[in-house]
């Protein structure tokens, strides 16, 4: 497979770091994995342990969902700084310049309290852990540290806002930085100077832990590297509302709009998710200096970054903050509006960021995608992203995509975070089509409810639906038995028609592409999936960590429901960002499945 083209793309230099071949990754929220030595969550130096597993089965890249500090709803997307680490993940019997042994009563104590392995996170471990830094820091002198002191000079542009809007965040009680008395509600130096010189502790211990994250972060991150092992940071394009750094840079950002998604199949009303969208015209008016400095931080950690929401670079579903929370998306509009601007809109943002640091982008570039925008990814030599279930060709009727046809410059994926895993999908998706969907397209057609019933009925094999998903009736085998049945014509029935077409008979398409007799969930199905994905010409192959733990029997056993997933997108619920691993890093390495994984790499020519 031909890739040298990349070294004459603007990432050039970049690819030339990497290396223009084939690799497989694995990537990982890192609140799912966790070791003998990690508390409550997966903590920085477990992704030491798990890039020593990595590197024996031959995985050379780690991606990880974003690490930044976490707010109230414990979203990586939706974190109260693009700058600071999240305290949860820190390994506290490796801080710096503490001594252990003064500690370990009250060491002892925390893992005690989180030894019991559990399905989902307690989240009441970074309070716990914050409390016990804030033992160490009270009993330790670091003020002649030349470190901490290094630290704080160089990231004085983000730390001291940061500290501020921490200080502030306690101070009101954790109200949104908007609600604060009006002498805050601006972030200027004056103010934060003020604050400083009279908190200078409170301020100072949060300067101390950001310090031993990234210390601790930065190690992983050079142990990867002589392990000839890439980490993969992720870069959310937005920002929380109510984050330091929206505080901080609030000419950066249109306060009086919410991002979000227009009006779609899925959801008619369009989604709004609360994030205010950039002003990109006031950064680019100081020099993009917020952007870079962004990225530069990040370079410390990482080698390559994944761009989540990439399309949003060229354009942005923009809704009016007054709008009612009811109309959700309805009311919103592209930013820019004109469709002949969003090239040279994107261009620029991406040229800046490309630019900004040496390590190598990747695209997140889902959704409704532009055109421009496989045109960049292919200029820029940056990978886009390749759903091996949404990736299909229409040739009579839709078929996965042959694997040698996906795009070069691309990641191959079974799932993402947001997304079922593939066991999941065979068992209660494929070949489904969703019910609220086609209840909205039936509502089109001005039918009364109980017309409705009787066509869903007749439609779908209502008897073997189940989680909101229904199955087509076996007797519906060709598109124009649905005219028939609707006795109708028009846009909504075409909808309907096309969910059939690339729904109906998906199982079968899928073992055919697969190469299968059978349709069973085993072992199988998923090593045939694996093989798959990696044959691809996706010169990268990363897969969540549980697409290949389904290759063990009792993993594959327990973990086929609904609900064994990261995210369910649109919802608010304990369950999110929160699924823990059923083995710790020391299991995983001793399983039989890891001499499988070996063979589909080699087989593959991913190793």
């Amino acid at each position: 497979m031909e890739y040298n083209y990349l070294l004459e793309t603007v990432t050039s230099d970049k690819w030339k770091r990497i290396g223009i071949t084939k690799r497989s990754g694995v990537c990982i929220p890192l609140f799912y994995i966790h070791s003998s030595s990690s508390i409550g969550i997966g903590e920085f130096y477990d992704i030491i342990k798990f890039a020593r597993w990595c590197k024996s089965v031959g995985f050379s890249i780690i991606q990880l969902l974003p690490l930044n500090e976490l707010g109230f709803d414990f979203a990586p997307y939706n974190s109260i700084s693009t700058f600071a680490l999240e305290p949860s993940y820190i390994s506290l019997n490796k801080l710096k310049g503490v001594k252990n042994k003064n500690f370990n009563e009250e060491l002892n104590q925390l893992k005690e309290k989180y030894s019991h392995q559990r399905k989902y996170i307690n989240y009441q471990i970074k309070t716990d852990k914050l409390k016990f830094l804030k033992i160490v820091y009270t009993q330790n002198d670091f003020s002649k540290s030349i470190k901490f002191k290094k630290f704080k000079r160089e990231n004085d542009f983000w730390l001291k806002k940061y500290a501020a809007f921490k200080f502030l965040k306690q101070k009101f009680k954790n109200e949104e930085w908007s609600n604060w008395d009006d002498k805050f509600l601006d972030c200027n130096d004056e103010t934060i100077d003020d604050l400083e010189n009279k908190n200078q502790e409170i301020f100072d211990f949060h300067y101390w832990v950001q310090w031993q994250l990234y210390e601790q972060l930065k190690e992983v991150k050079n142990y990867c590297n002589r392990e000839k092992i890439f980490l993969m940071g992720d870069i959310p394009l937005l920002v929380s509302r109510d984050s330091a750094d929206v505080w901080s840079y609030q000419n950066y950002f249109k306060l009086y709009k919410s991002a979000g998604a227009p009006p779609d199949m899925y959801f008619s009303g369009g989604q709004r998710w609360g994030m205010p969208p950039y002003n990109w015209g006031n950064i680019a008016n100081d020099n993009w200096v917020y952007l870079k400095n962004k990225l530069k931080y990040a370079e410390n950690f990482f080698d390559m970054y994944r761009i989540d929401h990439f399309v949003g670079l060229f354009r942005i579903w923009s809704i009016p903050i007054n709008t009612p929370e009811d109309l959700a998306g309805s009311k919103g509009n592209f930013d820019p509006e004109q469709d002949y601007l969003w090239e040279t809109h994107g261009r620029k943002i991406i040229s800046e960021m490309v630019t900004a640091t040496d390590m190598l982008p990747c695209a997140e570039d889902l959704g409704t995608v532009p055109d421009c925008s496989f045109q960049i990814l292919r200029e820029f030599g940056i990978p886009g992203m390749d759903v091996l279930r949404w990736n299909k060709i229409f040739n009579e009727g839709i078929y996965f995509k042959s694997p040698y046809h996906y795009r070069r410059n691309s990641i191959s994926v079974i799932s993402t975070h947001d997304s079922s895993f593939s066991p999941v999908w065979w068992k209660y998706e494929a070949g489904t089509v969703d019910e609220f969907v086609v209840k909205k397209i039936l509502q089109k057609l001005n039918l009364s409810e109980p017309l409705i019933i009787e066509y869903l009925n007749l439609l779908f094999d209502i008897k073997n639906s189940e989680n909101g998903r229904l199955r087509w009736n076996p007797e519906i085998d060709r598109p124009f038995k649905i005219l028939q049945i609707l006795k109708n014509t028009g846009d909504a029935v075409n909808e309907l028609i096309g969910l059939y077409v690339s729904s109906f008979d998906e199982k079968k398409k899928f073992i055919n592409f697969l190469g299968l007799k059978s349709e069973e969930l085993n072992e199988e199905l998923i090593k045939s999936t694996l093989v798959k994905i990696n044959e691809t010409s996706s010169i990268f192959s990363i897969q969540l960590l549980p697409e290949y733990l389904y290759l063990e029997k009792d993993f594959l056993n327990k973990n086929v429901h609904p609900e064994y997933r990261i995210n369910t997108p649109g919802i608010i619920n304990k369950f999110n960002w929160s699924l823990v691993c059923d083995y710790s890093i020391e299991q995983i390495k001793k399983l039989q499945i890891n001499n499988n994984i070996i063979s589909i790499l080699k087989d593959t020519g991913r190793i």
